[in-house]
């Protein structure tokens, strides 16, 4: 009987390795892409984008932590929720960019100073209200194949938020 659990644990580890392993490698593209786009696209980021690629860091983080860990019964909740949380935060971030990138021109905020001042010159709590509440650069749309940069970060964030939820269900 005892063998039985064993094999049950450890088959339940490899396939909780498995899918923090694909999710961390998916979240890596993801943000190789973005650095592509940076600096052999030359598209200049915005602070959205700045704070949506943090996420993606944080999302990565989250799943190389689940995958190293391999942790017990207890494990596959809390990663996948955690990771779920981060997703979460990274919709958000995703669609307050869209939401700016839909407003009419006139409406659109001024250009402020880049994400290094801002962090430099003002609190966090500044920094994240000022990035949050948008400037010009955020409202430019950038299309690759037919979708602009923070929709296909907005399903990145919800492919990957349900991957982690995935993550937590029981074994059949």
């Amino acid at each position: 009987m005892r063998s039985m659990f064993a094999t049950a644990e450890t088959q339940m580890r490899q396939r909780q390795r498995w899918g923090h392993g694909t999710a961390l490698i998916v979240t890596l593209l993801i943000l190789a892409a973005a650095y592509g786009l940076e600096y052999i696209g030359g598209m200049e980021p915005c602070p959205l984008c700045m704070v949506q690629r943090l996420v993606f860091a944080a999302l990565a983080v989250v799943f190389l932590i689940g995958f190293l860990h391999g942790a017990p019964f207890w494990g596959r909740y809390f990663y996948g929720v955690l990771g779920a949380l981060v997703a979460a935060v990274g919709v958000g971030v995703a669609g307050r960019h869209l939401w700016l990138q839909s407003l009419p021109p006139e409406e659109v905020p001024a250009c402020g100073p880049g994400l290094d001042y801002m962090v430099d010159a003002f609190p966090i709590t500044e920094v994240i209200a000022m990035v949050l509440a948008g400037s010009g650069e955020c409202a430019e749309v950038h299309e690759v194949l037919g979708l602009t940069l923070p929709g296909w970060t907005l399903a990145g964030y919800a492919l990957l938020g349900l991957w982690a939820l995935w993550i937590c269900r029981r074994p059949r």
